[in-house]
C-alpha cells in the first residue's frame, strides 16, 4: 500500500499505487525524502492529518521497515507553521520514555505535484496504546487506585521534569494527550502547544500576554488562558488531569470554593488517601506562586506518600483487636498517617 498525501489527489488510496514510486493519479511523489512510505491515513482533525509510515531508511532495510507516525499540517498560516515547526524542534532536543522520540532531520517540507505551497510534515515514534480519555472510558466507573495513581503520577511528573529541564513547558496536558502503552508507560504527546522557558519570556509573564496562549477548557490555569503561562501552569493541568482520572468526571463539573477559588471534589475519591488529594489540590491552586516551586518538589512527596502507603502488613482487624488499646492506636496512626 502507497497512500498519496495531495490534498487534491482524486484517489490517494488507490490499491495500484501499491509499489509506485510517483501516484499515477497525481503524479506526486510517494516515496517521502527517499524514505518514508505512507501506507494508511489514522486520523484527520481541523489543523493536520496523523498518517502510518514505513521508515525505509536505506534500500537494504526496507523489507524491515519501522513503522511510524507522518504528522502532516493543513494550514500555511505563519502562526501554525511556527508551532508545528516547534513541536519538531522540541521533540527532537528531548530523549525520554515518556516523549515520542523524533530524530533531528524528521521535520521537512514536501510540495505535492503542481502545487505551490508546501505541505509541512513531521515524522515521530509510533506509540503503541490508547489515551487516557479512551482508557478511561473503557473503565466502566472502576476507579483509579492509590497504587496506580501514585505510579501514574510519578510517571508524568519525571516526564515534566525533563521538560522543564530543557527550559520547555508543555502548556497543553490533559487526558487525551496523554498514551498508555501496552507496557503501562505513559506517554505525553502532542507538543505543538509547548512553550521555551527562557529568562526573558519567564520576565514577559508578568507583563505583555502572549498571543499564542492555548486553552483546553477545565484544564488550562488562569494565567494561561490570560497568555500568561508559566512551568506551573503544566502542574495545574496535571492536577485537573488526575481529578477527572479518579472521579470520571471533567474537572468543570465541580464546584469551587468561593473564597479562595479551590476545586470541591475531594469527597469522590475515598479510594485514595487525604495525602494524595491534598497534592493534587497543591498542584492545582489558583495562583501558580501557590503550586510546587517545580518536578522534583513534587517527586519527593510522592515518595514520602509511598513510603507511608507500603507500610509493613497491618494486624488483622478484628472486632476484639478493633477495641483494643493497640488497635485504637493503631487506628489513630492510620488516620494521622493518611
Amino acid at each position: 500500500m502507497s497512500y498519496c498525501i495531495n490534498p487534491k489527489c482524486p484517489k490517494p488510496a488507490d490499491p495500484i499505487n501499491a509499489q509506485n514510486s510517483i501516484c499515477c493519479h497525481c503524479g506526486s511523489q510517494l516515496l517521502l525524502q527517499e524514505r518514508y512510505r505512507v501506507k494508511q491515513l489514522l486520523s484527520e482533525g481541523n489543523f493536520n492529518k496523523n498518517y502510518q509510515v514505513d521508515d525505509c531508511a536505506t534500500p537494504t532495510l526496507r523489507e524491515h521497515a519501522t513503522p511510524k507516525i507522518l504528522k502532516v499540517l493543513l494550514l500555511n498560516e505563519p502562526q501554525a507553521v511556527a508551532l508545528f515547526q516547534q513541536e519538531a524542534r522540541v521533540l527532537s532536543q528531548l530523549h525520554h520514555p515518556g516523549i515520542p522520540h523524533v530524530e533531528p532531520d524528521s521535520y521537512f517540507t514536501f510540495f505535492p505535484k503542481d502545487r505551490h505551497q508546501p505541505l509541512h510534515c513531521l515524522v515521530m515514534e509510533k506509540i503503541e496504546g490508547v489515551n487516557l480519555e479512551q482508557w478511561q472510558r473503557q473503565q466502566k466507573n472502576q476507579p483509579l487506585s492509590q497504587a496506580q495513581t501514585l505510579n501514574w503520577l510519578k510517571q508524568l511528573v519525571e516526564t515534566l521534569h525533563q521538560v522543564h529541564q530543557q527550559l520547555y513547558f508543555h502548556r497543553d496536558i490533559k487526558p487525551s494527550n496523554i498514551i498508555l502503552t501496552p507496557n503501562g508507560q505513559l506517554v505525553l504527546i502532542n507538543f505543538g502547544a509547548a512553550r521555551a522557558a527562557s529568562d526573558t519570556y519567564l520576565v514577559k509573564a508578568s507583563g505583555e500576554p502572549d498571543v499564542r496562549s492555548m486553552i483546553s477548557p477545565g484544564y488550562t490555569p488562569i494565567e494561561q488562558a490570560k497568555g500568561k503561562a508559566v512551568p506551573q501552569s503544566d502542574f495545574f493541568a496535571l492536577g485537573r488531569t488526575f481529578v477527572y482520572l479518579l472521579t470520571d468526571k471533567s474537572p468543570n463539573d465541580f464546584p469551587e470554593d468561593p473564597r479562595t477559588g479551590e476545586l470541591l471534589w475531594q469527597h469522590q475519591v475515598p479510594q485514595v488517601s487525604k495525602s494524595v488529594t491534598d497534592l493534587i489540590d497543591d498542584l492545582m491552586a489558583p495562583f501558580p506562586d501557590n503550586r510546587p516551586h517545580n518536578a522534583q518538589v513534587i517527586l519527593q512527596r510522592i515518595a514520602a506518600i509511598d513510603h507511608t502507603w507500603q507500610s509493613p502488613q497491618l494486624p488483622k482487624q478484628t472486632p476484639e483487636f478493633a477495641n483494643s488499646l493497640v488497635g485504637l492506636r493503631l487506628q489513630s496512626w492510620i488516620r494521622h498517617h493518611s
